[in-house]
């Protein structure tokens, strides 16, 4: 019997040679910074006079800050004034950051080293500016783990668009199809899902989230969890 190789077969040997990713979240995924953007966003509006409650910040937690800032002053606020607001909450995070220091969330610094030992490429995705970012990443020591860095700079729209994600993929050199997004915002998971990627879902910071995987901390997660969600 003669065996024709169909064109998945033929794919398969290649595929298993392309590189698989993982795209991180960084806030409420790698550390759990809401109480110091918390803090910051009532320092900074508050010379605004503008009182932000708790469950306003939740809802709007993980938006870029044009968003949030439009939708507490209006859609007509000047970029000007957007960006004077913003950079002061995020000057007073960093700070927080600074002087009263972070830690990684549990089963972080464990996913990292493994994933690194597997030979998985690595990269933050998030909405945050950069300078928060190199903040947390040299606060918690975890910044020789990533292969790239994609932030709040790069990208022309935030999540749910898959912008953050596909520039992360191009950028690690991995396929989406390859990719494995880790989200702990329904916005960040839909994201992943519009990018074609795979996403583990973390309940930080919301209690519902639809995703391929959801579990409550990394550490709950199988230790074949990331190999599973992406074929071979």
């Amino acid at each position: 019997m003669t065996y024709v190789q169909s064109a998945s077969d033929a794919a398969r040997p290649a595929l298993a040679h392309t590189p698989r990713a993982v795209l991180w979240d960084m806030d409420g995924v790698l550390v759990d910074s809401a109480e110091y953007h918390y803090a910051a966003w009532r320092e900074a509006l508050a010379r605004e006079r503008y009182d932000i409650g708790y469950d306003e910040f939740r809802a709007t937690f993980g938006q870029r800050n044009d968003t949030i800032l439009r939708g507490i002053f209006g859609p007509d606020l000047p970029d000007a004034e957007v960006d004077r607001i913003a950079n002061l909450k995020e000057a007073l995070y960093r700070q927080f950051v600074r002087e009263r220091g972070i830690a990684p969330l549990p089963g972080v610094l464990r996913w990292l080293q493994a994933l690194r030992a597997a030979g998985w490429r690595q990269a933050v995705a998030s909405a945050a500016p950069r300078a928060n970012i190199d903040a947390i990443l040299a606060a918690v020591g975890i910044g020789h783990y990533f292969d790239a860095i994609t932030s709040g700079e790069d990208v022309t729209r935030g999540k749910p668009d898959p912008q953050v994600y596909l520039i992360s993929a191009e950028r690690v050199g991995a396929p989406p199809a390859r990719c494995v997004v880790v989200e702990d915002a329904p916005a960040g998971l839909e994201g992943a899902r519009r990018a074609g990627m795979r996403c583990i879902g973390i309940t930080s910071t919301h209690d519902h989230l639809d995703a391929d995987v959801v579990v409550a901390s990394l550490d709950e997660l199988d230790s074949d969890a990331f190999d599973r969600l992406i074929a071979r």
